[in-house]
């Protein structure tokens, strides 16, 4: 094989979120800079006799902007609707064009680490209660995981590379790094990359509550996520979608695109091994490792996963991390599962953009084990040159996606 997929370069060149902050990136971005948190008590269902009773809802969502019609809400999942929504949302943030482009190598990399959820739940009632002739006809493609890639592909008419990932907490940041390895290939020249995630029912509470794993903070709903904070007890639940447009730069150029930033490396790796280099080129990677200035960090605020992350983030950069802004967005939208990662890809675009970091919030008493600089309770403005994003799901999956300030 040739050595050109070396010299191609890869940007982002649009940003589409959906949680319980905003429905656009900008919204979004406002109120996270701002500090503000989006938890809340739950009111989707009953959830008094929870031990965790709050969570990071997306409230007042229509989708119908991305839709064809009605009827096409009706027969998908809340997981679909945020992620075709996400990814509407980046397609106009990036004036991209489609009747003018190649929708053959246009693609769609849109994954979920849980489903429709909601979905699987509410057909087993009516198949328990009713019989299995009154189950819905749409049931199956309602909760399968690759729907919100297959619905967006189709209604955007993108014939290119479609796949759905799936890989717990780390999916999203995986489809965005598998998207900058198809088009490093020259595969695609841009694919509608992220994850979607809606499992604020009751199935997907209890078996989170069933685990230990989050916060039972209920009398404080907005302190309750608190990443990297000595009285820290679990994670909460939040719901949404990410998608960011990757696009090959010189096709990006050709149709004068806002590029937010370049994606210049992207590591994937199990917990059976080491992280030693964030993406395949190797010392190209390592050489941006070293310039990285802005960590946005997994920081779910589960008391051994955030001192583990403290741990990798030091064995990675050795002395250098003590001048590491790091911070999780986490504290202010719940943790999202498979959609987090693209979310958070958004935040370090913005952060390049901006120059401006967003905060931890709820961290006044930082855990001794976590003694890394977290940007704590308010923005920070900073020359953000290069950033890396961290994700990491049940299973052992990792990924690791860097970013940098573009240059012609």
């Amino acid at each position: 094989m040739s050595d050109s997929w070396k010299d191609r370069r890869v940007v982002i060149t649009g940003l589409g979120v959906v949680n319980s902050l905003g429905f656009t990136a900008d919204s979004f971005w406002q109120k996270l800079i701002a500090g503000e948190c989006g938890i809340g008590m739950v009111t989707q269902f009953d959830a008094s006799d929870y031990s965790c009773r709050i969570a990071a809802e997306v409230r007042d969502f229509d989708p119908s902007p991305a839709f064809p019609s009605p009827k096409d809400i009706r027969r998908t999942d809340r997981f679909v609707q945020f992620g075709v929504y996400a990814g509407y949302q980046a397609l106009l943030d990036s004036g991209m064009d489609l009747e003018s482009l190649d929708r053959d190598r246009i693609g769609t990399y849109i994954g979920s680490g849980i489903g429709g959820l909601f979905t699987t739940e509410e057909q087993h009632k009516i198949l328990l209660n009713r019989g299995p002739k009154r189950v819905s006809p749409f049931m199956i493609p309602m909760l399968i995981l690759n729907m919100a890639s297959g619905i967006f592909s189709i209604h955007y008419k993108l014939r290119g590379p479609n796949l759905a990932i799936c890989s717990a907490c780390a999916t999203s940041s995986h489809s965005i790094g598998e998207a900058w390895r198809t088009i490093k290939m020259g595969d695609a020249d841009a694919i509608f990359a992220g994850g979607a995630e809606a499992s604020i029912v009751p199935l997907g509470m209890s078996g989170f509550s069933a685990m230990r794993a989050m916060s039972t903070r209920n009398d404080d709903p907005k302190k309750s996520s608190r990443p990297f904070e000595k009285d820290r007890d679990g994670f909460v639940m939040g719901e949404g979608a990410g998608v960011v447009i990757v696009e090959e730069l010189d096709h990006a150029i050709r149709r004068g695109a806002k590029i937010y930033c370049e994606l210049v490396g992207y590591g994937n790796t199990a917990d059976a091994s080491h992280l030693t280099s964030p993406a395949p080129e190797g010392e190209g990677a390592a050489r941006c490792m070293r310039q990285v200035n802005y960590v946005n960090a997994h920081g779910t605020a589960t008391f051994q996963g955030d001192i583990c992350e403290t741990q990798a983030i030091k064995t990675v950069f050795g002395e250098s991390s003590a001048h590491l802004a790091v911070s999780s967005t986490k504290g202010a939208t719940g943790h999202m599962l498979g959609a987090a990662g693209a979310v958070e890809m958004a935040v370090c675009a913005k952060a390049i953009e901006t120059g401006i970091v967003p905060p931890t919030i709820n961290l006044d008493t930082p855990d001794p084990a976590c003694d890394l600089d977290y940007v704590p309770n308010e923005k920070r403005s900073m020359n953000v040159q290069v950033t890396m994003s961290n994700s990491f799901g049940f299973g052992g999956h990792n990924a690791t996606l860097l970013a940098s300030k573009y240059q012609a």
